[in-house]
């Protein structure tokens, strides 16, 4: 099916082949005709399906007609608000590249915080079309008088459940204040939890819904895999894997920026050409490790989940989950950083004794099933340090969310540690130990 029969002009379908898309992702076929229509929209579409264009190529046709007519200066026709700073970069380069074919070319302009406000607000001067921008930074500017917002017509959440997850929900309600209570709002999600759908419910009216996550067809190829690996062995096996199996680029997720730093260094020191990336780097050198990463300067990145949203690198092939994930909706949108635009790709999970249980946990949700390997050479001896419970992750990567330890959890895991801190003493006096016997049967991954 081309794109001509959902109601884009003849600029827009040229502008769409030219960025590749030769026929609508499903996610595009159930949205663009909707948005031309006036439709409020809820989407949930996986990472990599083609959602940006899904409401870029449908927002250029709504705002351009306006700006051919329009006198004095620009007024903000369409909002869209991301959570990262990469991902605003994203979405503006792909509205960017679309927007070039037309006649008058939109303005369109993108705000994120981490850098100095000023050359923003002289952006912004004689007014924009299109913003793509961070909650915060976007209040700054609104603050400062640089910005209006009364005119939007359209409003985007772009990943709605990570702006909500990461704590924007005061700013986002100040925002939706300040816009025309006429307009059109499109969400678009991974995933819908409960707070995506109680903000639907109250901002959307009458919404379409499409969905196409989990259509069979359009799942992206991603092999998953499990390796059973003691905590400490971790960073050896990562770089064991990445040399063994030639991976020409791997993203690394890690629960801290401190553990980013430090798994970085420790593959620099082994000869890989890693960088750490996470929210306490400068919008620069943010900048400089993801276009090294696509250019394959550099191998290795070692991530914190905040600062890997918005990463978009064409043929990347292998993902892994140095620590695990908080909860399945951030398994779902992690290893989607591989297997996008028809590619195959390969996500590997490191789980140890004391995470397992939080394995377990994401297995279910996500209706996997999936085989606890080992590699040889890094067969797991340790046991679990704290009883979990099958509810949360003891092990410092925060649990599942909404399931966090009672007090009598804490109680056991500290009669636990103390129990172990008086086992590791009497080992130390001579006292008798039983050894740990690996827990999986040795397997070649």
């Amino acid at each position: 099916m081309p794109f001509s029969p959902l109601g884009l002009s003849s600029a827009l379908c040229a502008a769409a082949h030219a960025a590749g898309f030769v026929a609508p992702t499903p996610v595009q076929e159930g949205a663009i005709a909707a948005i031309l229509q006036g439709r409020d929209l809820l989407v949930r579409a996986q990472t990599g399906s083609g959602k940006t264009a899904a409401f870029a190529l449908p927002l250029l046709q709504l705002v351009v007609p306006m700006g051919a007519a329009r006198s004095g200066p620009r007024r903000v026709q369409a909002l869209v608000l991301v959570p990262t700073r990469e991902l605003a970069v994203q979405v503006a380069d792909v509205l960017k590249g679309l927007a070039s074919a037309l006649v008058p070319v939109p303005k369109i302009s993108v705000v994120f915080g981490g850098v100095s406000i000023n050359p923003q607000m002289l952006g912004l001067r004689g007014g924009t079309d299109i913003v793509v921008a961070t909650p915060g930074r976007l209040l700054d500017l609104v603050d400062h008088n640089a910005v209006h917002l009364n005119d939007v017509r359209t409003l985007v959440l772009d990943e709605a459940d990570r702006l909500l997850d990461q704590g924007f929900s005061e700013e986002l309600g100040r925002i939706v204040g300040l816009l025309n209570t006429q307009r059109q709002s499109l969400f678009f999600s991974a995933t819908f939890g409960p707070q995506v759908s109680a903000l639907a419910q109250g901002l959307l009216r009458d919404p379409v819904r499409v969905e196409v996550a989990d259509a069979p067809d359009t799942l992206p190829d991603i092999a998953q895999s499990a390796i059973a690996v003691d905590t400490r062995a971790r960073t050896q096996l990562l770089r064991h894997l990445i040399q063994q199996y030639g991976w020409s680029r791997t993203l690394v997720f890690v629960a801290t920026k401190y553990a980013a730093e430090v798994v970085a260094d420790k593959l620099r020191r082994a000869g890989l050409d890693a960088e750490p990336l996470h929210g306490q780097l400068s919008q620069g050198k943010r900048s400089q490790v993801l276009d090294d990463f696509k250019a394959s300067r550099i191998t290795v990145v070692v991530a914190t989940d905040l600062a890997a949203r918005g990463i978009d690198v064409v043929d990347l092939p292998v993902v892994v989950n140095y620590d695990l994930p908080r909860s399945a909706d951030d398994y779902t949108h992690r290893i989607g950083r591989t297997g996008r635009a028809g590619q195959a790709g390969l996500a590997v999970s490191f789980v140890s004794a004391d995470t397992e249980a939080h394995w377990r946990l994401i297995e279910k949700r996500q209706g996997l099933d999936l085989v606890l390997e080992a590699v040889e050479g890094f067969e797991p001896t340790e046991v679990a340090a704290h009883p979990t419970h099958g509810l949360v992750d003891m092990s410092g990567n925060g649990g599942v969310k909404g399931k966090r330890p009672s007090k009598k959890d804490k109680l056991r895991a500290a009669a636990a540690s103390a129990a172990a801190v008086d086992a590791s003493a009497g080992a130390n006096t001579g006292a008798p130990r039983v050894p740990a016997s690996p827990s999986f049967k040795s397997t070649v991954f």
